[in-house]
C-alpha cells in the first residue's frame, strides 16, 4: 500500500533528497507508541509520531492530527487545543493499524478526521461530537482507497478526497446521515490530495494526474450536482497541487511544486472567479507547498519544506507571498498542515526527524512571529 497521507505520485515527489516523508501530508512510518509529555507554553506539542492536518474554529479549539507506531501497529492520533495546552484525545484505531491525514472542524462540537488502514484496505473515517470521536462507515473502493483531506460547511453537508492505489480519484460525501461515494474525474490517471468548499454547491478539490515523472495538476470543481475538471497551470515538466483554500465563490488559492527533473519549486496558484493563474511566490531552491489556508483576501498562510531541510511559510498581504522566518527545529523538519482563524492566530503542523525517530512539530503564529 501507499504511504500514508500520499498518493503513488506525491511520494515520488517526496523521494527527493529534500524531504524526510510526504504529504499533504505524509506520514512515514514511526516509531513505538506516543507518551504525551507535559505540555508548555503554546505551541509546544512532541511525542513519538507525526501530524499530517489541522484545523481550528477559534483561538480555544484547534485539532491536529496524524499517527503514531509503524504500519500494523500504527495508532490514530488526534490533539487538541483548548486554549491553553495541546492534549491527547482518545481516538479508535482499527484493526491492522491506520492513520488519518486531514480534518476540518465547525464549531466545538463538531469535526471530521480522515485517513485509512494499514492492511485491510478500508477508508476511514472519525467523528467529533462534542465528546467523543468515533468511526463512522465510509465507503472503501477496490484498490486500497485512502482519505487525505476534508472539508465541511456545516453538520450536514462534508466532503472528504483521496485516491487508490489504482490512480483514480476518490470523492465521498455526507449529508447529514452516511457517506456516500460521488463520480469524479479520473482521466489519465489521478489522486486528490486537498479538498476545500464555501457552500453545499461551491466546492474544490486539488491534485495532480499522470504517471511517473510528467504528471499535471489537477482541479475539480462541484457545482452542487456533478465534479468537473476546471482547467488549471502545469508549469515545468511535472507539477502537482496538494492544499487548498477557499474564501467565496470568486476567491481560493491551491498551492503543491512544479519541477524540471529534480528542481523542485513553489507553486501558488488563484482562482478569481473566472479562471486559476498562477501567482507570483519565493521559492527557495528544492521547495515544495503542502498546505494552505486563509482568512480573507488579505490573510493567507502557505507551508512546505525547502531543499536544504528548514520549514517553510510564506503569507499574503493582499498584495504579493513573501517568506517568512519560520523555526526550524533538526533534523529535516517538514510542515504539512495549516489553518489560521485571524490575523493573529494561525497553526503549523508536521514532523521533524529521520526515519525511526519521527516526531511531531506544531508552530504558532501569534500576529507578530511563529514560535
Amino acid at each position: 500500500m501507499r504511504t500514508p497521507q500520499l498518493a503513488t505520485r506525491f511520494v515520488r515527489v517526496l523521494a527527493a533528497p529534500l524531504l524526510v516523508v510526504g504529504v499533504v501530508a505524509g506520514v512515514a512510518p514511526v516509531t513505538a507508541a506516543a507518551r504525551p509529555r507535559p505540555v508548555g507554553p503554546a505551541a509546544s506539542f512532541t511525542v513519538s509520531g507525526s501530524l499530517g492536518g489541522v484545523a481550528a474554529t477559534s483561538a480555544s479549539n484547534a485539532w491536529a492530527v496524524g499517527t503514531t507506531g509503524s504500519n500494523t501497529a500504527a495508532k490514530t492520533m488526534i490533539v487538541r487545543w483548548n486554549g491553553t495546552a495541546w492534549t491527547r484525545v482518545p481516538t479508535p484505531t482499527p484493526a491492522g493499524g491506520a492513520y488519518l491525514s486531514g480534518v476540518t472542524a465547525t464549531s466545538a462540537t463538531s469535526a471530521w478526521a480522515v485517513g485509512a488502514t494499514y492492511t485491510t484496505a478500508q477508508t476511514v473515517t472519525l467523528r467529533w461530537n462534542g465528546s467523543a470521536w468515533t468511526r463512522v462507515p465510509s465507503p472503501s473502493p477496490p484498490g486500497h482507497p485512502q482519505l487525505v483531506a476534508v472539508a465541511a460547511t456545516s453538520a450536514s453537508n462534508a466532503w472528504a478526497v483521496g485516491g487508490t492505489i489504482a490512480d483514480q480519484t476518490l470523492t465521498e460525501h455526507w449529508n447529514g446521515s452516511a457517506w456516500t461515494r460521488a463520480p469524479s474525474p479520473s482521466a489519465g490517471g489521478a489522486e486528490l490530495a486537498g479538498v476545500a468548499a464555501t457552500s453545499a454547491s461551491n466546492v474544490w478539490a486539488v491534485g495532480g494526474t499522470g504517471q511517473g515523472n510528467f504528471g499535471k495538476t489537477l482541479i475539480l470543481h462541484w457545482n452542487g450536482t456533478a465534479w468537473t475538471r476546471v482547467p488549471s497551470p502545469s508549469p515545468l515538466e511535472d507539477s502537482s497541487l496538494s492544499g487548498l483554500a477557499a474564501i467565496s465563490a470568486s476567491s481560493a488559492w491551491a498551492v503543491g511544486f512544479a519541477t524540471s527533473g529534480t528542481s523542485y519549486q513553489t507553486l501558488i496558484v488563484r482562482w478569481n472567479g473566472s479562471r486559476w493563474t498562477r501567482a507570483p511566490s519565493p521559492s527557495p531552491a528544492g521547495s515544495v507547498l503542502k498546505a494552505v489556508t486563509a482568512t480573507s483576501a488579505q490573510n493567507a498562510w502557505a507551508v512546505g519544506s525547502t531543499g536544504t531541510g528548514k520549514t517553510l511559510i510564506l503569507h499574503w498581504n493582499g498584495t504579493a507571498w513573501t517568506q517568512v522566518p519560520s523555526p526550524s527545529p533538526a533534523p529535516s523538519p517538514e510542515l504539512v498542515g495549516v489553518t489560521a482563524t485571524s490575523a493573529t492566530n494561525a497553526w503549523a503542523v508536521g514532523q521533524t526527524g529521520t526515519a525511526g525517530r519521527i516526531k511531531t512539530l506544531i508552530l504558532h503564529w501569534n500576529g507578530k512571529s511563529w514560535t
